[in-house]
């Protein structure tokens, strides 16, 4: 497991608990060594153990010997650093299984992850990990679904028999840029639902943005070659609706701050996670451009982060839009 975030975090405890040996590496030494004698992650995943079995390692070539499946679960804006790494680890990647579980797309390259796991490592075995699972819930054990996609068929089954159990039931998918996608851009809308939220607005509002994100969400994915049909299911409409209502989201948490009068600035570094959508923004509003995918609400967040435009213009300029069909 590479990462100690909640979610790298939440996915070590599971398969351990899973009957796996499992190994989690996390980038700073120091707070793995403290978590290995506390058997707590007190910043990313508090109050819940860490079972005995499970083990905390320091050094990231120590993690990857002997493994089958290696879990990436490090926040978008800092894979790349962490595909270095791995890079220049003298070991035979084809022999193993790569899943992401990263959402977001890098703001550079303008990216999904997967693709940028290949820039690094190759044309290696490779799945995603993907859908409406707020890493707590699922630490506790509460009922959850995900999807794995992989453009070969016969790996998404093979990860979707090491995850499944009778609470977090596992789907496969060969749609892994719509997966992708979904899991990424729905950060951007939960945003605009947070600003909903700061501004204390009704229902109505909210079930607009996530109705019209959510169609936002599927031309863009249509116009880089994913599926529509993709963004209806788990990746996208579960995950969109999951991220827009559940007072545990980052990125929910980051638009009702917005709404309430703060900077970004002062949000962001208030907070000891990441909430993807502030940096993923930037690259959906990039790829709109690029594409000449009308993406409104995109649009709409990233002046409000980026351009310093107030949440109450950019709620007007959306609803005094030009009249059109649905």
């Amino acid at each position: 497991m590479i990462g100690d975030g909640s979610w790298g975090t939440t996915l070590a405890i599971y398969l351990t608990q899973q009957s796996y040996r499992v190994k989690l590496w996390g980038p700073f030494p120091q707070y793995i060594q403290e978590m290995r004698r506390s058997r707590y992650n007190q910043k990313f995943l508090p109050g819940i153990r860490l079972p005995q079995a499970l083990e905390l390692v320091e050094e990231l070539d120590l993690a990857l010997q002997d493994s089958d499946l290696v879990v990436f679960a490090i926040p978008s804006q800092y894979a790349t650093q962490i595909l270095a790494k791995l890079k220049g680890i003298k070991i035979n990647w084809k022999k193993l299984i790569f899943l992401s579980v990263t959402k977001g797309i890098d703001t550079k390259s303008l990216l999904c992850i997967s693709q940028i796991i290949r820039c690094y490592l190759g044309k290696i075995p490779l799945a995603i990990l993907s859908g409406p699972t707020i890493s707590r819930e699922v630490a506790e054990g509460i009922p959850t679904t995900a999807v794995v996609a992989a453009q070969d068929i016969h790996i998404a089954q093979r990860i979707q028999k090491v995850f499944n159990s009778q609470y977090f039931r596992i789907y496969t998918n060969t749609d892994v840029l719509g997966v992708e996608l979904g899991g990424s851009i729905k950060n951007v809308i939960a945003i605009a639902c947070g600003v909903c939220d700061g501004l204390k607005l009704g229902t109505n509002t909210k079930a607009a943005i996530i109705t019209r994100g959510l169609a936002e969400m599927a031309r863009l994915g249509k116009a880089l070659g994913a599926r529509a049909q993709t963004f209806m299911g788990l990746t996208g409409l579960g995950d969109l609706a999951t991220t827009c209502f559940s007072p545990q989201s980052r990125n929910r948490y980051v638009g009702e701050q917005l709404g309430q009068g703060k900077s970004i600035r002062q949000i962001v570094s208030s907070m000891d996670m990441v909430a993807e959508g502030v940096e993923t923004v930037k690259a959906v509003y990039q790829l709109s451009c690029r594409h000449k995918v009308n993406m409104p609400i995109t649009e709409a967040v990233y002046q409000v982060i980026y351009k310093n435009k107030k949440s109450t213009d950019a709620l007007m300029t959306l609803m005094n839009r030009m009249p059109k069909s649905e």
